[in-house]
């Protein structure tokens, strides 16, 4: 998955339906050499994967698709946490928010600012997008 994919800024953790962080694969090891028998990526960080850093829990990507199932995330450890938002950091400097906090933007992946996480609605007070919306002139 590539860092500008549109895919990006809809896909959500499944179980706080916050933004995700993409953690590309470590380049220390080659594609091969991190798949699993069947050709799945292992799911011990060295593959790509999505990172939620409030719940601390990290979604593999296998084969190109996010595996986004709530029993599919791992929890990582203390030390783990900081490793990912380092990486994190470095990947999307001044991006948005990796603190491990959630305050309602967040997303890393895009100009998604309008608090939307997935639930299909607008925000509230963001009826302007909406053709025929109270104060638009469609």
């Amino acid at each position: 998955m590539k860092p500008d994919d549109p895919l990006l800024r809809i896909l959500a953790c499944p179980l706080d339906k916050g933004p995700l962080h993409l953690l590309p694969a470590t380049t220390a090891v080659p594609a091969a050499a991190a798949a699993g028998k069947d050709g799945a990526a292992a799911v011990d960080g060295t593959g790509e994967s999505l990172y939620n850093p409030r719940l601390r829990r990290r979604y593999p990507i296998i084969g190109g698709i996010p595996q986004l199932l709530p029993s599919s995330g791992e929890q990582v450890s203390d030390e783990e946490h900081a490793t990912l938002l380092a990486r994190v950091a470095e990947d999307h400097t001044g991006a948005g928010d990796v603190s491990g906090e959630h305050t309602g933007g967040g997303h890393t992946s895009g100009d998604h600012t309008s608090g939307d996480h997935g639930d299909g609605g607008p925000a509230a007070g963001d009826d302007t997008r909406r053709p025929g919306a109270p104060g638009t002139t469609a």
